[in-house]
């Protein structure tokens, strides 16, 4: 049983607000994943509303509980993390000072840290931050101070 739409979603039970669900996203190239607005909100909830794409959905405190008690959401949330890994390793483009992929970058964190575990979210900076060093350290010093801050609760 679901306890809402975010939850359905990343169980890989439901769809997002535009008909897709996880394994449709999950699929998308990298063109796709840079081009495409509205799937970060569904893949990596946040319990405040996106100014970036209005309409995107806001997780509850329930919604949260349900997703994180549940093995099924818990696999639909790491193989979105998967999928954002695999395109920043394999792209460039978000490495420079900005780039709407730094804030993307931050909600990632935020919801890795309260919806899987500290550790995954540590994990993720370590990877983003030593992918920004490897190519000269283009990403604004505020960008990497939102991500030191988004692994704190």
């Amino acid at each position: 049983m679901s306890a809402g739409p975010i939850h359905a979603f990343l169980a890989g039970s439901g769809r997002d607000g535009a008909g897709r669900r996880l394994a449709d996203v999950l699929a998308f190239d990298d063109a796709r994943i840079e081009g495409v607005h509205d799937f970060i909100q569904w893949c990596f909830p946040l319990p405040e509303a996106s100014r970036a794409v209005p309409g995107a959905p806001v997780l509850t405190p329930a919604e949260a509980a349900a997703i994180r008690a549940d093995p099924a959401a818990q696999e639909g949330l790491r193989a979105a993390q998967a999928r954002m890994r695999r395109f920043y390793a394999g792209t460039d483009a978000w490495l420079r000072a900005f780039d709407h992929n730094h804030l993307r970058i931050t909600r990632i964190l935020t919801a890795l840290r309260d919806l899987l575990s500290p550790q995954e979210a540590e994990a993720f900076h370590a990877f983003v931050t030593e992918r920004n060093v490897a190519a000269g350290s283009p990403v604004n010093p505020d960008s990497l101070r939102y991500w030191t801050a988004a692994l704190r609760a």
